[in-house]
């Protein structure tokens, strides 16, 4: 784990280094000062009901095994955020999965699948938006690629989660021969581990539930394409509504990769590559990859301490549950 996180800096380090690199600094600030600061509030408020609409979505993935109240729901999701940018090597992913247990009955393993649907929804909706833009702008070539790469994967997971909900017991099995060679305490906790992680799944092969949450996860990211394009106003970049999602989704590539903590360099490296497809100079794309990255992690830092009185926990707290869970929920 310490190397992960060391690679992490390095790398983070790196990128902050190939995003400053040939930069006139008084260019940067002189930009800070030609910005309309107007645009923040809405930005803000779109970039809060982004939270709102994460967290209301949650509790309808959650919804099968457990109905949640959505005060609890916003509280875990604005704490699990911010331990997403605030613990390296991605164990901030754990957060959500964690806290929902201590406020339901919800094995953490099963909270974890319903983060993984949370991911592949999330991922075909991104795809589907990038299909309709296709018809109005042609996208970069590697982009394409990536796009059809990636779609063939998450119909694939998609497919997968499906029949592994419906199929459980026989997805077990097929597993059995693999998990068997495991000493026989292991495996046991593991196949328990695995049934409540497909438990997660349960929205899958619910068709009402499953178009809810496709539809917010749609108003999700066009919010976040929102948030962006104000946020090109107050650069005064004339750039299409399109720029903005063709960030979005370099971005959300970019982020994925771990590295420091607050995705520092990573962040500002791919919101410059993004905004170069479109001729944004450097100076410029830095400046504004600092204000948007200030502006969106700010935002989860400060609901993530509003709501952290209430929900604590410690890495090392987050990792024994993780190992007793199962350990506390039997099957059904």
């Amino acid at each position: 784990m310490k190397k992960k996180v060391i690679a992490g800096l390095v790398l983070g380090a790196l990128l902050v280094y190939l995003s400053a690199r040939g930069i006139q600094f008084q260019g940067v600030a002189d930009g800070f000062r030609t910005i309309r600061y107007g645009y923040a509030l809405p930005i803000l408020a779109a970039m809060f009901l982004m939270q709102v609409l994460r967290s209301f979505r949650w509790g309808l993935i959650l919804n099968p095994i457990e109905k949640v109240d959505q005060l609890s729901l916003f509280s875990v999701t604005s704490v699990g955020f911010l331990a997403i940018i605030a613990i390296p090597a991605r164990l901030g992913e754990l957060a959500r999965p964690y806290l929902i247990t201590k406020k339901s009955h919800i094995p953490m393993s099963s909270a974890l699948g319903t983060i993984f649907v949370e991911r592949v929804l999330d991922s075909l909706t991104i795809l589907i938006i990038a299909v309709f833009v296709l018809f109005f702008t042609p996208l970069p070539p590697w982009l394409v690629r990536s796009s059809v790469l990636f779609l063939l994967l998450t119909l694939a997971l998609f497919i997968m989660m499906v029949l592994m909900i419906v199929k459980r017991e026989t997805s077990l099995r097929i597993l059995s021969p693999l998990i068997g060679k495991l000493p026989a305490r292991y495996a046991d906790w593991i196949n328990r581990l695995i049934y409540h992680f497909i438990e997660g799944f349960r929205i899958m092969v619910d068709p009402v539930l499953l178009i809810s949450v496709g539809g917010l996860s749609i108003m999700i990211w066009l919010v976040d394409i929102l948030a962006i394009y104000l946020l090109f106003l107050a650069f005064g970049f004339q750039l299409p509504v399109v720029a903005a999602f063709v960030l979005m989704i370099i971005l959300i590539i970019g982020i994925a990769i771990p590295t420091a903590p607050g995705f520092i360099g990573n962040w500002h490296y791919f919101c410059i590559l993004g905004l170069s497809i479109f001729g944004i100079p450097k100076t410029d794309a830095l400046t504004f990859a600092i204000i948007y990255h200030f502006l969106s992690i700010g935002i989860v830092i400060v609901l993530g301490l509003i709501f952290l009185p209430f929900n604590r926990f410690s890495v090392s707290d987050l990792r024994r549950q993780a190992r007793s869970d199962t350990k506390l929920h039997s099957k059904g």
